[in-house]
C-alpha cells in the first residue's frame, strides 16, 4: 500500500487483530549468495508467504526502510534476524558497503515496510548496482497494493500502467496526466488522502470523465473500494474530505484504445464467438475492450458472415 513519501507500496503494517499473537517461526535454511527482494503484507500478516518466512529467516541481514516497523513483522514470525537501515536518507552513504558485502558473498534481504519493494523506495537503485556487479538478484513476490487495487477496480485489467503518485501541485500533475492520457490501457497511482479529491478533479479535466475507483486499506479490517466516474468520485471526496489510510486510484482506459487494431478486435471476436452467441460475445468484446457496440457488432457478423 501506498503513502507519499518512502514506503515501498506501503506505510507500516496494520493487521487484523486476529492476527496479533505469534506464532512458530520457520527453520533457518542455507540460502545461496546474494539479494533477495521479499514482498511483505500490505495489512493483513496472513498475506506473507512460505517463502517469504523461510528467505527472513535464512539471510545473515534484513535491509529495512524502518527497522521498528520491520521489527514487529520478524518478531510476529518469530524471525532473530540482523536489520539494517535502508532507505531514502542513507541510500547514498551505506549503499556501496552493502554491494561490498553481497560481492563478499553474504545473503542479504531487501523489505519495504509494507508490500513488494523498489515500487516507490530506492531499492531498485541497490538493484541497479548489484546487477552491474554481477551479484545475484532474487525476487520473492507477495502482497502488492497495485495489483489489489487493479483486482478489486472493476475495470479492464489486461493492459494497465502503473503511475505511481502524481506530482503534488497542480500545474505538474496536470502535465503529468495529459502525458497519460492517449496511454491505451489502465491507470493506476498511488494518492495521499489530503490530495485525493484535487487529483481526482485533475484527472477527470485532463483524461475526460472516465471509470475509474478508489481503493484504501486494502487487505486491513477496515478495505473500502468506491467505483464511480472521475467527476463523481473527486465530488464525492471534497464533500467528505480526503479518506484515511493509504489509496489506490484506478482510471479505465480511454474509450476504443484498449483493442486499438483490427487484428486484436478479430482474435478476441473469434474467441468469444467459440463459446457464446454473436450477441452475447459482442457485449463481452465491448465492455473489456471499450469500443463502440455497433463497431463490434459489424466486425463480428462480417467474421461470421451472418450480415450477407
Amino acid at each position: 500500500m501506498p503513502r507519499a513519501k518512502g514506503g515501498g507500496e506501503s506505510g507500516a503494517i496494520s493487521q487484523y487483530a486476529a492476527a496479533d499473537e505469534p506464532i512458530e517461526g520457520p527453520r533457518r535454511s542455507k540460502l545461496a549468495p546474494g539479494l533477495y527482494l521479499v514482498a511483505t503484507p500490505i495489512g493483513n500478516m496472513e498475506d506473507i508467504t512460505l517463502r517469504a518466512l523461510t528467505v527472513l529467516a535464512g539471510v545473515d541481514a534484513v535491509l529495512c526502510e524502518d527497522t521498528r516497523v520491520s521489527g514487529k513483522l520478524l518478531a510476529r514470525f518469530h524471525i532473530a534476524a540482523k536489520k539494517i537501515p535502508y532507505h531514502d536518507h542513507n541510500t547514498d552513504r551505506v549503499r556501496p558497503g552493502i554491494v561490498a558485502r553481497l560481492q563478499a558473498g553474504a545473503t542479504l534481504a531487501l523489505i519495504s515496510d509494507a508490500g513488494t519493494p523498489l515500487v516507490s523506495d530506492p531499492g531498485f537503485k541497490l538493484v541497479r548496482d548489484a546487477i552491474a556487479a554481477g551479484i545475484s538478484v532474487t525476487a520473492i513476490p507477495g502482497a502488492s497494493a497495485v495489483l489489489a487495487g487493479l483486482l478489486l477496480a472493476g475495470l479492464p485489467p489486461d493492459k494497465f500502467l502503473f503511475a505511481g503518485f502524481l506530482p503534488p501541485k497542480p500545474g505538474a500533475r496536470r502535465r503529468s496526466l495529459d502525458a497519460l492520457k492517449a496511454v491505451p490501457a489502465t491507470l493506476v497511482f498511488f494518492e495521499s488522502g489530503p490530495r485525493l479529491a484535487d487529483s481526482l478533479f485533475d484527472m477527470a479535466a485532463m483524461l475526460g470523465d472516465r471509470d475509474a475507483a478508489v481503493a484504501r486499506e486494502l487487505t486491513k479490517l477496515y478495505e473500502e473500494v468506491k467505483r464511480g466516474g472521475l467527476a463523481q468520485l473527486a465530488a464525492h471526496y471534497q464533500k467528505t474530505g480526503g479518506p484515511k489510510g493509504e489509496i489506490v486510484v484506478v482510471v479505465a482506459p480511454p474509450a476504443g484504445e484498449v483493442a486499438a487494431d483490427a487484428a486484436t478486435l478479430d482474435d478476441a471476436l473469434i474467441a468469444a464467438l467459440a463459446r457464446v452467441s454473436l450477441r452475447q460475445a459482442v457485449a463481452e468484446i465491448a465492455a473489456s475492450t471499450r469500443l463502440p457496440r455497433r463497431e463490434v457488432y459489424a466486425r463480428a457478423l462480417a467474421l461470421t458472415g451472418a450480415g450477407r
